[in-house]
């Protein structure tokens, strides 16, 4: 029986991607992973263990990702903000990067995905950014799908030290402020080496940005589901991806 729904599962998600096109696939789709607590607590877990679920999300995801063309994958993993949760809580998300790239980082490799963090590293345990590091070292010459996580991210921190780098370069006489423009003031934020994303999915069911990405998702299009983030399929991936295909992106015109 179980096999039998499995199957069924497979064929609705291969359903599903031949109904994507190809030709008006997202490049950079950015989500927000929430509701892996309350998908604990209706099962009676302690949170820590809806974060082991969202662990395997996160893998399930980026390969539905890379499998469509996706370019670049954005996945706010920690805020700045999260640290106010309860320690042990805050002490078992530290882990995780080490966790799923002990079991992930060598297929990742395999796929010819590339690793990258934004976020600040000040405040993060040493076995926290050696993991890190060693993924983005290990994959930094891949050229497939980059997978980027937000980890200690948050976009009002980014942007006023953008502002204070600007600040500092202007009075160095570096930028003169005439030529302070949106592309140029994107250049001194933590993905200026990546476009805006196309697409913001936030799972759960709230519906808001939680300081992600602020400046980025000026123009993105954006999809909330109620699903919880371990429950997040590649068929509730594709669903978002091909609503994102039935909209029309005006960027402020007719």
């Amino acid at each position: 029986m179980m096999d039998w729904i499995k199957g069924l599962g497979k064929k609705k998600s291969v359903s599903l991607q031949s109904e994507i096109s190809v030709h008006k696939v997202p490049h950079h789709v950015a989500i927000i992973m929430d509701g892996n607590g309350r998908w604990a607590k209706k099962r009676g877990l302690p949170r820590i263990a809806g974060h082991h679920s969202g662990m395997k999300a996160v893998k399930r995801i980026t390969i539905a990702a890379d499998e469509i063309g996706v370019k670049i994958l954005t996945l706010y993993a920690f805020s700045t903000e999260n640290w106010s949760r309860p320690r042990d809580e805050v002490d078992y998300l530290m882990k995780l990067p080490q966790q799923f790239l002990l079991l992930e980082l060598n297929e990742l490799i395999e796929k010819n995905v590339q690793v990258r963090v934004i976020g600040w590293r000040e405040g993060l345990p040493e076995y926290t950014l050696e993991a890190l590091d060693e993924a983005v070292d290990r994959t930094k010459n891949n050229t497939g799908l980059i997978l980027n996580f937000a980890l200690n991210y948050g976009s009002r921190k980014e942007m006023l030290e953008g502002m204070k780098r600007v600040t500092v370069d202007i009075q160095a006489g570096k930028v003169h402020l005439e030529q302070l423009d949106e592309e140029m003031f994107s250049s001194y934020l933590q993905t200026d080496e990546l476009p805006d994303p196309d697409l913001l999915i936030r799972t759960s069911g709230e519906q808001r940005l939680s300081n992600f990405m602020l400046w980025q998702l000026a123009y993105t299009e954006l999809y909330f589901t109620a699903c919880y983030w371990p429950d997040f399929s590649k068929e509730h991936f594709f669903e978002a991806i091909e609503q994102y295909q039935q909209r029309i992106r005006r960027y402020g015109g007719l």
